[in-house]
């Protein structure tokens, strides 16, 4: 038995050197297909709305750099908002957005490990052990021949692999690799938008706090309205029309005051929502907004090609789409495979693993297309429009990027401008209805010019606080714009070298 093991180990050596050495020889071979090279997209030199430097508070947050391997994903707490903070901590853990996100990637990663098994050589086994008895009257040979049974007891080894030589399989490989490196861009991008929508909604619903409490306060100044109307009515200094309008405008300013809760209500609901929690165990205390939105600097324009997770995400699937083209190109070259079977075959135990029942065979087989009417030319017309595709999907998505940071910086230029002149008007207002309130209580003017003076005064007041909001809303779009510290140097390379076109 001994003996029978040493030859069968020199006999299936002897059957893997060559698939052995064909693999090294398929390692080095020839790769057909264009060589990947990032296109170039529009950029411009500097943002049109960039900030001065010297604005005040410059110094708080800067992106990451490329280089930079210092983490600066926790972005939202440049707004100095505890609250906020727990709750942003919630989304990478409970959001099941997210996870969607998660698993897509966890997918990706097992599609690199499937094609890249076509480089190893294929070895299966389906060993048989079958009994049969042939007819005594079988038309063959004499039925005196004829054995009553026989039995045949099979252990085969079998070997499959394909010669790499055009590189289509290392190019399959590839461009699973790099869509990998794409859904782990989409996977960062997923969370900066859900980070950015948990900020906005809940600068919202801050906004709603502090309009509430306006029109609760201007509530209790119409109470005191209408008791000061009703006085001078029974008193007989005023019309009872006074006393009907200060009673129609704390009506209608109670039904203000009841509606900004809905909205409240239902951006309460989707903050829970976004960190994984049912509505009915989620809930925040009222607390006005009256945070001034920080200073972003958003750096050069040429920088944001590398800050962006959905730009590098369009770029990978530049180079998967490239890849295809590669594959598509290799179906015009023959095909290698280097089959082998080894084994045993007997008809009974005794004589199963015997050195004489012992057999093997090896040899390439080579397949060529030589007519299929055009279908070859045709997926390479089609992989070549694909990567024209994602070439187009690219620019388009860098130029959005350089369109969203400029939106973002207009707003908050002009924003910043609109909070002041707002704030002048909330003053002149609040002059105004002073004015108008000493002249009725003098009787020298009619209720109906002190209604007017603070119906304006509360509009004024209720516009500073949407103002406030809408910078709020800007710098979170703007820290979303820049990638929220997120830089190409957290692509995973998944056992690659990272890709060198940034």
């Amino acid at each position: 038995m001994t003996r029978l093991l040493a030859r069968l180990r020199y006999t299936l050596t002897r059957i893997m050197t060559l698939p052995l050495v064909l693999w090294i020889i398929t390692l080095v071979g020839c790769t057909v297909g264009p060589r990947y090279a990032r296109p170039s997209t529009p950029t411009p030199t500097a943002f049109k709305e960039q900030p001065p430097a010297s604005y005040p508070g410059a110094d708080q947050w800067q992106p990451a750099n490329p280089a930079d391997q210092a983490s600066r994903g926790k972005w939202w707490e440049i707004f100095g908002d505890l609250e906020l903070n727990g709750l942003e901590e919630q989304i990478a853990t409970s959001n099941q957005t997210l996870k969607v996100a998660e698993a897509r990637l966890r997918q990706a990663r097992a599609a690199i490990r499937f094609n890249r098994a076509s480089q190893f050589p294929t070895i299966s086994t389906a060993p048989s052990a079958v009994s049969t008895k042939a007819s005594d009257y079988s038309p063959s040979f004499p039925s005196r021949v004829q054995q009553a049974s026989t039995g045949d007891l099979v252990l085969p080894v079998d070997l499959s692999y394909e010669l790499d030589l055009w590189g289509r399989v290392r190019r399959t490989v590839a461009a699973a690799r790099e869509e990998a490196q794409a859904t782990a861009a989409d996977y960062a991008t997923a969370k900066l938008s859900l980070e950015a929508e948990l900020a906005m909604d809940y600068f919202e619903l801050r906004s709603a706090d502090a309009q509430k409490q306006l029109l609760d306060d201007t509530l209790k100044a119409y109470t005191d309205d209408v008791q000061l109307t009703t006085h001078r009515y029974k008193g007989g200094v005023a019309p009872r029309a006074d006393v009907a309008q200060a009673q129609t405008q704390l009506d209608t300013t109670r039904v203000q005051d009841t509606d900004v809760t809905v909205q409240r209500a239902q951006l309460e609901h989707a903050i829970a929502v976004l960190i994984g929690k049912p509505p009915a165990e989620f809930s925040l205390p009222a607390t006005p907004l009256k945070t001034e939105p920080p200073s972003i600097p958003a750096g050069l324009p040429s920088e944001l090609l590398q800050r962006r997770p959905d730009i590098a995400a369009a770029e990978r699937r530049m180079a998967e789409a490239n890849q295809q083209i590669g594959i598509a190109r290799a179906a015009y070259f023959p095909t290698v495979t280097l089959e082998g079977t080894a084994g045993f075959a007997g008809t009974q135990g005794s004589n199963w693993f015997t050195w004489p029942a012992g057999f093997w065979a090896l040899g390439p087989a080579l397949a060529e297309t030589l007519f299929d009417a055009g279908r070859r030319r045709a997926n390479s017309e089609s992989a070549r429009a694909g990567y024209d595709v994602t070439v187009a999907a690219y620019r388009q998505t860098s130029l959005t990027a350089f369109q969203e940071v400029e939106d973002n910086l207009a707003a908050l230029r002009i924003l910043e401008n609109e909070a002041q002149q707002q704030d002048q008007a909330v003053a002149s207002s609040e002059d105004s209805l002073h004015l108008f309130t000493n002249r009725y209580k003098g009787g020298v003017d009619t209720y109906l010019q002190v209604i007017t003076a603070e119906t304006t005064e509360l509009a004024n007041e209720r516009n500073a606080i949407d103002i406030l909001r809408r910078r709020m809303d800007a710098s979170v779009l703007l820290v979303k714009a820049l990638g929220g510290g997120w830089n190409v140097s957290k692509l995973p390379t998944f056992g690659a070298k990272r890709v060198k076109d940034y």
